[in-house]
């Protein structure tokens, strides 16, 4: 049970009183209106239990310790200078079309790399300035869709809470190569961050985007609760990535929602690979007649992690295709849960859906669980899900170790081949690499 379940005035609580950003008197009244009715709802809705069927193998008693957090105190000059952030941006991405950097849930730079992006109509800007500049399009989009799958009341409480955040807009027909990247990074102990991520992805363009989750020191302790709203009107191409590194102590609960319009085609990965307790939620809602949605995941977990994955591909109009691909690397004695369900809706026909889970088990005391789901609501449609466990094949590692390959670094190998296959999903040679050394960096330090 989480502190402060039954009675009110918990720091938890203080954590949903109205968000710190800048020049709030002068935000919409929409968004001042929504955050006190989220603070409404996040009292009402009840704490989560392994009772409850969207919890189920969820290890909750990793929630018990947010109440004790805290949301960072606005900082002076001197606790954001460069050194202290530098090497996380070190490991960015080379030459990103636009960089944005949050420390402690502060902007610190906002920077459009390519002059005439902003020219040519593209929005890339903190949620504060993109609530006075676009209102119109954050009262649109700005957490539109409900949380589905079991963090209601996580939901409520980053609405209530939220100042740092992103918004990206491509104007119609608009193709980027290079994609923007943000950095939400945490410095210092017991702290409360609320990342947020709005891309809308006008027709017929293409983008790809970013997400780094990092924190500067490896067993600083604090709690994550962050939101993605990623928006494809008709024709559009969006791939989003976020690579989740917080360190080793900390919870995170991270909600994505997609929302592919006719002919569009999005691609969510995620990379996991800090946190005690990680609890990802993803509905992907296929709402135009065409569209496509890619559903991809790597994680790797060792020593007592444990990442909780929970996903919904909602299958609404016709001719619609969704590709699902989750693939856990556990050693020692971490746990993974996951928990997904492909649903289609009536009318939904010629539908096309795919749910696959496979977990390598590295360890005896590795512990994965895996339920899969279909709901399927239309005629003439092809739906198939599965999962597997496994371990090592004794030949693969027989015959790496025959050519000279000690048995340590074979099995590296082999692991970093088996998550790999997620990362080939995407069509950009240059961030394929990006990411490929991003995974390989991770098995070096090992559980």
């Amino acid at each position: 049970m989480l502190q402060g379940q039954k009675s009110g005035g918990t720091a938890l609580d203080e954590l949903s009183s109205a968000s710190k950003i800048e020049g709030r008197d002068n935000l919409p009244q929409w968004f001042v209106d929504s955050q006190t009715e989220a603070r409404k709802e996040f009292a009402s809705e009840p704490y989560p239990s392994r009772k409850d069927e969207l919890w189920r193998f969820s290890s909750v008693k990793n929630l018990d310790g947010v109440a004790a957090f805290s949301r960072p105190a606005t900082p002076g000059a001197a606790s954001l200078t460069r050194p202290a952030f530098e090497p996380a941006l070190e490991r960015g991405f080379p030459e990103p079309a636009g960089r944005m950097v949050f420390v402690n849930d502060q902007l610190v730079s906002c920077e459009l790399l390519d002059d005439s992006l902003s020219d040519r109509g593209v929005l890339f800007l903190p949620l504060g300035q993109a609530l006075k500049l676009r209102p119109d399009l954050l009262q649109a989009h700005f957490m539109a869709q409900p949380a589905r799958l079991g963090s209601k009341k996580f939901a409520a409480l980053h609405k209530a809470s939220v100042s740092a955040g992103t918004v990206l807009y491509l104007p119609p027909s608009l193709v980027v190569d290079a994609p923007f990247e943000v950095f939400h990074i945490v410095t210092g102990e017991n702290l409360a961050l609320f990342p947020h991520t709005l891309i809308i992805a006008d027709k017929e363009s293409e983008v790809t985007f970013l997400d780094h989750f990092v924190s500067t020191e490896g067993q600083a302790r604090g709690f994550a609760c962050g939101v993605n709203d990623l928006v494809l009107r008709p024709g559009s191409k969006l791939n989003y990535i976020g690579v989740q590194n917080w360190s080793r102590q900390f919870v995170s609960v991270q909600v994505n929602s997609t929302v592919a319009g006719e002919q569009s085609s999005a691609v969510n990965l995620s990379l996991n690979f800090g946190g005690r307790y990680s609890r990802l939620e993803s509905v992907s809602r296929l709402a135009g007649a065409g569209s496509r949605s890619d559903m991809l995941a790597v994680s790797i977990a060792g020593a007592d992690q444990e990442f909780d994955q929970r996903t919904l591909q909602d299958h609404l109009q016709p001719d619609t295709t969704s590709d699902l691909l989750y693939k856990n690397a556990l050693s020692n004695n971490a746990r993974t849960v996951f928990s997904g369900l492909i649903k289609v809706e009536r009318g939904a026909h010629r539908t096309d859906a795919y749910q696959k889970v496979r977990n390598l088990l590295l360890s005896d005391e590795a512990e994965a669980n895996s339920m899969p789901g279909l709901e399927i609501l239309a005629d003439d449609v092809r739906c198939t899900h599965g999962a597997t466990s496994g371990q090592v094949e004794p030949e693969e590692l027989f015959y790496l170790q025959s050519r000279g390959i000690p048995e340590l670094k074979a099995k590296g190998l082999v692991v970093n081949g088996f998550l790999n296959e997620v990362v080939d999903r995407l069509s950009n040679e240059e961030i394929k690499a990006y990411l490929h050394e991003q995974i390989a960096n991770r098995l070096a330090v090992g559980g």
